[in-house]
């Protein structure tokens, strides 16, 4: 299917790995221009050459989202290299402070607002003006199931994400009539990095590998998951890329749910 993007702007946070380099590899095939930007430089660059990407397509910058300083030098750096941007997809987080209630203090906290959500803020506010000159644009937000289904051992990544999933409405209801489209996705249990570390530590812990670790967290943690398997990155971005085309034009504030049935809800 012909996205009809071919020649927009895009730039995706959290592209070193996962999701969000999925998502830049999906919109460089579609002829998308892509800036990918990630938290360590050596990584990102790493990542960024791991990419298929024609000469002149595909651009780079380091940025921490938690520093504001750091958000304004990349806004500068993309300005410099693409100019105004089409298409701007967050996936940028981490799995933050996990544990009981009442073993989190205010710092897990702190940390896990500042980034998951506090960093959506940040980044929207720093190129949002050039989504709205454009009068079409994509603003694409990774929330996750613990957003409408939370678990008691990381509340705050679960209200971090479902703070996401209300920012992503609201600017929705703000700027549609601009032309801007504003969506969340949704994944859970994807195979990526994060979840690679979750893997390993519970491993670790029940003292087997991480096959036996990924097999007793989803009939013991996600029971409602009813494929029964980790989903992999690429089926993420494939509704990523499709969100941010010409196909989904009629399509804002909503929450695309790729879980493999996990959220137990209709």
């Amino acid at each position: 299917m012909d996205l009809r993007i071919r020649g927009k702007k895009a730039l995706i946070t959290g592209a070193d790995s996962g999701i969000g380099w999925h998502s830049a590899q999906e919109l460089l095939h579609e002829g998308v221009t892509v800036f990918v930007t990630d938290r360590e430089a050596s990584s990102l660059a790493r990542s960024a050459a791991a990419l298929e990407a024609p000469e002149g397509q595909l651009f780079h910058h380091a940025a921490d989202i938690t520093r504001r300083e750091e958000i304004t030098e990349l806004g500068e750096a993309v300005q410099e290299e693409i100019g105004d941007i089409d298409i701007l997809i967050h996936a940028a987080g981490i799995t933050g402070a996990q544990g009981l209630f009442h073993e989190i203090d205010d710092e897990g906290w702190v940390d896990t607002l500042s980034t998951d959500l506090l960093g959506a803020v940040r980044i929207t506010r720093e190129f949002l003006p050039a989504l709205r000159r454009g009068q079409w644009g994509r603003l694409i937000f990774l929330a996750s199931e613990d957003a409408v289904q939370p678990y008691d051992d990381e509340l705050p990544y679960c209200a971090s994400k479902a703070g996401v999933l209300a920012l992503a409405k609201g600017l929705s209801r703000t700027y549609a009539r601009e032309g801007l489209l504003v969506n969340a996705v949704s994944p859970a249990f994807i195979h990526t990095p994060m979840t690679d570390a979750m893997m390993d530590k519970r491993s670790a812990q029940l003292g087997v590998d991480r096959e036996q670790a990924i097999r007793s967290f989803l009939d013991e943690e996600r029971p409602h998951l009813a494929l029964k398997r980790r989903g992999e990155p690429e089926e993420v971005a494939a509704v990523i890329a499709f969100l941010c085309s010409d196909r989904a034009s009629f399509i804002t504030g909503s929450n695309y749910r790729v879980d493999g049935g996990s959220v137990a809800t209709v």
